[in-house]
């Protein structure tokens, strides 16, 4: 039972760490030094059903899948919740960023929880910027609270 329990908490772990991992990514590699796959994201109509930058699906996929893939196959099972955790995260982010805000697939229609929508406020705020630098809320399940208030 014990086992279970870690393995669960090392999951939920990694996928709150994932946050933080996000967020220093966002500001510091997707605003900094690979600016030229993220900026299609920032201009005001995409050109198609994927940007350049969709190729930072990868960036945190082929991580979460090697471990998931070493953890199964060696019996090195701590490996699996944490790619499992980081899946989760993906999975999270593509609801949330993908469907939620940015409306690439029109699943939810109308939100009403104040918090998915504090979410979406905080994102706007982030896509006034057109430029790489002065961003703010880089975050994608946090946000300040300011961004929840009517």
């Amino acid at each position: 039972m014990l086992v279970y329990l870690t393995y669960f908490l090392v999951t939920l772990s990694v996928f709150l760490l994932m946050e933080a991992l996000t967020w220093s990514v966002h500001k510091f590699v997707m605003h900094g030094f690979l600016w030229y796959l993220h900026q299609d994201h920032h201009q005001p109509k995409y050109s198609g059903l994927f940007e350049k930058n969709d190729l930072f699906f990868l960036i945190f996929a082929l991580p979460s899948a090697w471990l998931i893939y070493t953890g199964l196959s060696m019996a090195l099972y701590y490996r699996l919740f944490i790619g499992l955790g980081i899946l989760l995260y993906g999975i999270a982010y593509f609801l949330v960023h993908d469907v939620l805000i940015h409306r690439r697939f029109k699943w939810f229609d109308k939100v009403k929880s104040p918090y998915l929508r504090g979410l979406r406020k905080a994102h706007k705020v982030h896509h006034k910027n057109l430029g790489k630098e002065n961003g703010v809320c880089f975050g994608m399940l946090y946000v300040p609270k300011k961004h929840f208030r009517a």
